[in-house]
This record gives C-alpha cells, structure tokens and sequence, in this order.
C-alpha cells in the first residue's frame, strides 16, 4: 500500500455557484471514491490569501491522505479530471480557480521527469500546503529534504494562513 497525498485549493465558485469551502469538501468526498484508494486523512479546511498575488480573492486549502495502489500519471489524470468537472480552466499560472488538486507525494517516490514531478517541487515553500499537511502528518518526510513536515513548517516566514474554524 502507497501513501498519496494530495494538496487542494480554490478561491472561485464553482459552476453551479459552489463556495470553495463547499467544492474542497465534495473534492475530498470524490478522492475516497478513486479506485483502488482509500481515503484515511484530511486537514481541516484552511484560509489563506491569494499568492503569489495577495490582491486576488483568498483561497481555501486542505490536504487529503490517500492509501492504495495508484500509478502517478493515471491519479494526475484523474485529479485534473476532478479540476476540469468543478470548472478549472487551465491557463496562466497562480491563476484564480475554483478547484485545484495537486499531487504532493506518491510514498517516498523521486520522479523528476515526466508529470507528475514527486515530490511536488514547491511543496516545501508553501505554508497554505504545509500548514494543513503538519496538521495531519507532521512527521511525514521529504524524500529529497529528509525533513519532517513539521520542520519545514516552521522553517518558513509567518504567512496570513490559518484554519477555518
């Protein structure tokens, strides 16, 4: 069995006028429903300004844990399956959308090339990432850095990133 683990983010309504606090959740009911994986965690939903740009509508994030067997090019095609049915529109970066699904990790997989890169490799620079997985697995480790999730947390500056309550 393979721990996958999955970022998720959205700061648009979805097609039928979804809140991203709404859309996150179906997102993460729809991941348990993956073939051949298991959903056994997920953080809290998390707020968090816009980034790289702090002037666009906030965004809400969450990380899911997922256990099974998944081939990382079949579950990205899958988790962009699940962006494009909640209205994402892929084009310029960092853009504004209603649902975004990354894949962080794959167990302790190191794939460079091709995609999906494991592990993501912005993963570690991201407290609206970090903040929700140390919730959750604060001891998970890097498999390039070798440092827990905690720790590259606190390695970061203070962000505007706190959990919805």
């Amino acid at each position: 069995m393979t721990i996958a683990i999955i970022g998720l983010g959205g700061n648009l309504a979805g097609p039928l006028g979804a809140a991203p606090a709404a859309t996150l959740e179906a997102a993460i009911a729809g991941l348990g429903a993956i073939a051949g994986l298991s959903l056994v965690a997920r953080s809290r939903l998390w707020d968090s300004a816009a980034w790289p740009d702090a002037s666009g509508p906030r965004y809400v994030n969450a990380v899911a844990v997922l256990e099974g067997d998944a081939d990382p090019e079949a579950l990205l095609a899958r988790l962009h399956a699940m962006e494009a049915e909640e209205g994402r529109v892929r084009g310029a970066a960092n853009a504004a959308r209603p649902l975004d699904l990354d894949l962080l990790a794959l167990g302790g997989l190191v794939r460079p090339a091709p995609d999906p890169v494991l592990p993501h490799p912005r993963l570690h620079q991201r407290r609206f990432v970090l903040a929700p997985l140390a919730e959750i697995m604060p001891d998970w480790r890097h498999p390039i850095l070798a440092r827990r999730a905690a720790d590259l947390l606190a390695d970061l500056p203070p962000a505007d990133c706190r959990p919805i309550a």
